[in-house]
């Protein structure tokens, strides 16, 4: 397993590397090793734990419930269960937002038309 520099984790997300500095800061990646030159090392089981961070940041998980789930995964074992029942929450939340945004879909789709049609109807 080999490690990766901070240029070269960044690039695998398509992200400033000040994006993941930030989240090292705020707790989100544990554990960071550094070289002897001080360079940040991402090792593949960070680089799996920051592809968890950025599905959970990408459905509007919040910064400090991410930290939360983090810090569980750091305690290990102990802490299946609690990360189980917050996963089954987050689920719920992201089901939720998926159906209110189909209903507002239905509301945009609805203007589309109208337009389109009062366009049609003008010339």
């Amino acid at each position: 397993m080999s490690d990766y520099l901070i240029g070269e984790a960044a690039a695998k997300f398509n992200l400033p590397q000040s994006t993941l500095r930030y989240y090292e800061k705020k707790g989100l990646l544990p554990l960071i090793k550094r070289d002897e030159s001080g360079n940040r090392l991402f090792s593949e089981d960070q680089i799996a734990l920051f592809e968890t961070v950025m599905c959970l940041k990408s459905t509007h998980m919040p910064i400090s419930s991410i930290k939360k789930y983090i810090d569980w995964v750091v305690e290990g074992e102990t802490t299946v269960e609690k990360r189980l029942e917050m996963m089954n929450q987050h689920k719920q939340d992201v089901l939720a937002e998926i159906a209110l945004m189909t209903d507002s879909l239905k509301g945009i789709d609805y203007k589309i038309e109208r337009y389109t049609k009062q366009m049609q109807e003008s010339n």
